[in-house]
């Protein structure tokens, strides 16, 4: 194995900067051989891939390059997940009850439900599983796999049973 490899691995699965000292001492290399290891190390990463290697704190440590910061930021920062009170009862209208219109799904809550379809279907949780044969031809709506996976479940048998009372006579 090459002393950079080496190194590059310790690197990748240190939390916090290493010192050429506690390099030196892991790998049982001098000082020097391990300054020149990450020397060679250094050039490697900056001529190709999405990491490089920074003096920082003191030592040395992996990071992605700036140019990858969109990105990093996306994943690590990702948009709310939570789902607002409106969001879970047109979820559950729609677990329970599709395919199910949004006529249905509003004369069921009472208020007009079309901005949080559209949120639902922006998000994937909900989909559309055809038309209605219907006046106007309706737009029918049903939960994804994305649904399942948002709330843990493997298929539609393993949600909760439907209170007595039912949330709406088709």
């Amino acid at each position: 194995m090459e002393l950079s490899d080496i190194l590059h691995a310790l690197l990748f699965v240190a939390d916090a900067p290493l010192t050429v000292e506690t390099l030196s001492e892991v790998v049982g290399e001098s000082p020097d051989a391990v300054e020149r290891a990450l020397q060679t190390l250094e050039q490697e990463l900056t001529g190709r891939g999405p990491i490089q290697l920074l003096r920082i704190a003191g030592g040395y440590q992996l990071a992605t390059k700036p140019e990858y910061a969109p990105y990093i930021t996306r994943l690590l920062n990702p948009p709310p997940k939570r789902l607002s009170r409106a969001a879970l009862e047109v979820l559950s209208i729609v677990a329970y009850e599709q395919p199910v219109t949004q006529a249905q799904i509003d004369a069921l809550r009472g208020v007009d439900s079309s901005h949080t379809v559209r949120q639902l279907l922006a998000r994937g949780l909900i989909e559309e599983v055809g038309r209605k044969d219907a006046p106007g031809k309706p737009i029918l709506y049903g939960t994804t796999a994305q649904f399942l996976h948002y709330f843990g479940l493997n298929s539609l048998d393993e949600l909760p049973e439907q209170p007595e009372d039912g949330l709406a006579q088709s």
